[in-house]
């Protein structure tokens, strides 16, 4: 039980804009994985109007990809940790890619380099990248004055991280 006496479960869906009861929605208008097609590739533009849809969408591609849903939340509140920097620390908007391949969930959260600022965002040390780091099976930064790439990756049910 959470805070409230809620389920943590029926928080974090409030938190991605859910209804209940939990809809399972097809990726892309392809099957879901486990049958002869596999789910598609997950490409969204984002910006801050668009942080509570992303999560969304990040929690139902997980889930029909086989992730128990409290691993779906964990790939959903990394998305949303890494696409908030990029608004945040960043330009204001970037751009999301879930990919799966046969034992692993990639998602590459990227951002067209620093914002217009004066003046640096004041750098202090916030909670969001450790918990990428925290609930990531991996993760990988690669950052230049061209903009950011991070990719987390999170194993598929039945594999075991690599």
């Amino acid at each position: 039980m959470g805070c409230l006496g809620r389920p943590r479960v029926a928080r974090a869906r409030e938190y991605a804009g859910q209804a209940y009861p939990r809809r399972r929605a097809a990726i892309g208008g392809r099957s879901r994985p486990g049958n002869e097609a596999a789910a598609g590739v997950l490409v969204r533009e984002f910006d801050a109007d668009a942080l509570a849809g992303l999560r969304q969408e990040v929690l139902s591609y997980a889930t029909a990809w086989g992730m128990p849903e409290d691993r779906a939340i964990d790939v959903m509140l990394a998305v949303h940790e890494l696409a908030a920097n990029a608004v945040h620390h960043g330009p204001g908007h970037g751009r999301l890619q879930l990919y799966a391949t046969t034992s692993t969930l990639h998602c590459e959260v990227s951002d067209p380099g620093l914002s217009g600022r004066d003046a640096p965002w004041p750098v202090e040390q916030g909670h969001g990248l450790w918990l990428v780091h925290a609930i990531a099976d991996q993760i990988r930064v690669t950052s230049g004055p061209y903009g950011s790439l991070i990719t987390v990756a999170f194993a598929l049910p039945g594999t075991a991280p690599s």
